[in-house]
Formats: structure tokens, sequence, C-alpha cells
């Protein structure tokens, strides 16, 4: 069976090597991409994807570390060429965190960590609702929106402040339009950057933002996150700030 396309968890990971070892590129022996294949394969488990034996092996990892040279200026400016057969997503990959280093290891840590908390499995994946950071931090992002500790806390702290319960971005109120059958529906958005969600400190309620379904959504409905400030913006311009 052929193993399925590299996610973007995987190639960020796989770049973040890269990167580390751009001028020397470690071989498919080395114990850097032995232990780069053992990770993707625990990544694989933790999202309750079985994996067929050579599932990201030492060869296809080293392959990976491959394609991204055909990406990297410092490389093919020399007149040499990488693997040109990959992924259409390692360039989006490159484009977003090739030139940002330090924001590739801050997501890429998160990545690892994140990789361990088996919760993790029992969340189904949502095409529309992944960002750019992949798969795995935008499950621990869900889970995080889903505690109902959290969503309790979110929403206690707002009827004490304002007395009801508004979207943070359009001001829909679901009781006031909806009367009994609206009392207490609102979602919680977490706004902390991906890379912190699978830091171990407790999470804030003024981390969080009380959202309607439908500017929930606009949130998260491309690859890149917008803020509650933008969807706020997109509705009233003169309110945004």
């Amino acid at each position: 069976m052929r193993n399925p396309p590299w996610t973007r968890d995987e190639l960020i990971l796989a770049l973040d090597l890269y990167m580390k070892r751009r001028a020397n590129l470690p071989s498919h022996g080395s114990v850097e991409v032995s232990d780069l294949s053992t990770l993707l394969n625990k990544m694989a488990e933790s999202l309750g994807k079985p994996a067929a034996a050579t599932y990201r092996n030492t060869n296809g990892v080293y392959m990976k570390l491959m394609n991204f040279r055909r990406l990297d200026p410092l490389y093919i400016d020399s007149g040499k060429k990488g693997l040109v057969r990959g992924n259409k997503d390692e360039e989006v990959v490159w484009d977003l965190f090739s030139s940002n280093t330090h924001q590739l290891t801050l997501v890429s840590n998160a990545i690892r960590k994140a990789s361990g908390c088996k919760k993790l499995s029992t969340l189904e994946d949502d095409e529309t609702y992944e960002a750019p950071e992949g798969r795995i931090l935008t499950r621990m992002h869900r889970y995080r929106e889903r505690d109902r500790d959290l969503v309790k806390r979110a929403k206690q702290a707002a009827q004490k402040k304002h007395g009801r319960l508004v979207c943070e971005a359009c001001g829909f109120d679901f009781k006031e339009t909806y009367g009994a059958r609206g009392e207490g529906l609102i979602e919680v958005h977490h706004t902390k950057p991906l890379h912190t969600v699978a830091e171990d400190h407790q999470t804030s309620v003024a981390d969080l933002a009380l959202l309607c379904a439908n500017c929930h959504r606009i949130v998260h409905a491309t690859r890149q996150w917008l803020t509650v400030q933008e969807v706020r913006a997109l509705l009233r311009p003169d309110l945004s700030q």
C-alpha cells in the first residue's frame, strides 16, 4: 500500500531539521534522520492513523530533505538541483518558515510536544479548519476550545463583567434573539498563538474570546486564521480598533 502524502506537520518538522543542518545535511543512516522517522510514526499514532511498516522510514525522511534542496537558493544558485519530484505543500512550508527559523523552531517544538497527547486521537479532522502550523496543533487548539471547564469559566467571566453573553466580533446575543432557548449559547475561541497551545501552563480566561458560531467559523475559514479584531473589521471597519 502506498504511503499517503506528507502532512503539513511532517513537512514543518522535516524543514526544521533541514534548516538546522542546511550546510551539511545528515545522511539517511544518521541519528537525526532516524529520530525524525521515529517521531513521525509516533505522530501518526497520536492522530489515530495506523502506519504501514514503510511509513516515513529513514529513506523517506532523507528524500524529503532532498526535496527541500530544490527550493533552497543557497543550493540551486550553485548550479545544483535537489529532488524535483515532491509535495506541492513543500513550497508553501518553505515560503512560510524558511526565512523565519525562530518561528519554525517554536512551531516544531510545539508539534513535538503535542504529538504525545493521546487525547488528540479522539478529535476528527476538519480540512477547512487546519491552521498553517498543521494538524497536530490544530487538534490541540480544538481540544482546548472544547474543554468544558474553560468554556464554563469564560462564560461566567463574561456574565460577571457584562451581565450577558455576546459575540465579541459581531455583538450577537443568543438570548436577546431567541429568548430562553438562547440562554447560555455561545462558543469559545482560544486566541493564543498555536505554537503555545502545547505548553503546560493553565489557560487564562484572558486567552479566550466568546464568538457566535458564524464568526467562529469565519476565524477558521481559511488556513491563515483571522483574529477576532480582523473579523470585527470585516463587519464594522469603524469599530475595529
